[in-house]
């Protein structure tokens, strides 16, 4: 097991950071809270980087887990919070780039209201099926699909707004064929409707499809980001699969708005260093999570893009905003 010693020592650049003066740890001891409201692979990431950051600027760094209507609990305190450095939040991108387009009414403008600091990583869905379509490949659920229009369900978790139930609307109107969805606030149990016939399509987290699909459960027929996951390298892309679909969510780390650069500038210099390490890529492996380091001008760029995305998509899908 990497220590956080040897994660943080790897880095490059991690001096530069130290240097600084508003965040050397002679200048200010207080801890900065590192917010977080998803779970799993998010969480993780999240307690990756506060270690690193400890480490790094001589400072208490706790992750505050405020889970609920996806991840808006948390970003909703982060926005209320002084922008001082001492309370920053790891989000993925719903917040950003899928929520202004499916509810009526949110509490925050989507980045005008909180400062980018620096994007951390990225994750995509695996989609998988049982025995309710019998098939092995993506090309076999396909044609179950077109076959089978009224039984062409899918479940997605954590449910409506989530990456996992956009690729079933981008999986929609790639083959031009409506899919039903089912969502489930938990995978565990989405996938357990899969594996026992109960649900012919499930799209959500791969990890935890994995020992399903060794075990002959289900079966993992397809990937929704631009290259294939370590996890299950035999398992192709949906676009190597031959269906027009390239669908991942980008992680950030934010703070509140109007954050001075001279209290940015490190931060984001230290957190990019953890995120180059090989360590770092290495224990996001299990979760299906890959490195993404961009700096905040990057980040806002990818943000806006997948905002612009998302709006398409939305329009083309006839989805009605709740």
């Amino acid at each position: 097991m990497t220590t956080r010693r040897q994660l943080l020592h790897s880095a490059a650049g991690i001096a530069a950071a130290l240097c600084h003066p508003s965040l050397r740890a002679e200048d200010d001891k207080s801890p900065i809270r590192l917010l977080v409201g998803a779970s799993a692979g998010t969480d993780f990431t999240a307690r990756l980087i506060a270690s690193g950051l400890q480490e790094t600027l001589g400072r208490p760094v706790v992750v505050i887990q405020k889970l609920g209507a996806g991840q808006r609990l948390a970003l909703n305190e982060l926005q209320k919070a002084p922008p001082d450095g001492r309370t920053l939040m790891l989000v993925t991108s719903a917040p950003f780039s899928i929520y202004p387009h499916i509810y009526a009414r949110l509490d925050y403008e989507p980045l005008k209201d909180f400062t980018p600091i620096a994007g951390v990583s990225s994750f995509d869905v695996g989609i998988c099926t049982g025995l309710a379509t019998a098939a092995t490949s993506m090309g076999e659920l396909v044609q179950w699909i077109r076959a089978n229009p009224q039984k062409a369900i899918y479940g997605s978790a954590p449910g409506t707004g989530s990456l996992s139930h956009f690729v079933g609307i981008s999986l929609a109107l790639a083959l031009n064929q409506p899919l039903t969805h089912v969502p489930y606030k938990d995978s565990p149990v989405g996938l357990l409707d899969v594996a026992t016939g109960r649900l012919p399509i499930m799209m959500t987290g791969l990890s935890g499809m994995i020992e399903l699909h060794k075990a002959g459960k289900l079966r993992v027929v397809a990937t929704s980001g631009s290259t294939r996951s370590p996890l299950l390298p035999d398992v192709p892309t949906l676009t190597q699969a031959g269906v027009n679909v390239n669908t991942t969510s980008t992680v950030g780390i934010f703070g509140p708005a109007h954050m001075p650069p001279e209290i940015v500038r490190p931060l984001t210099a230290a957190i990019l260093a953890i995120a180059r390490t090989p360590e770092y890529r290495d224990r996001l492996a299990p979760f299906n999570v890959f490195p993404k380091p961009a700096s905040p001008q990057e980040l806002s760029a990818i943000l806006q893009g997948e905002y612009r995305q998302y709006a398409t998509l939305v329009k083309a899908s006839g989805y009605v905003p709740e």
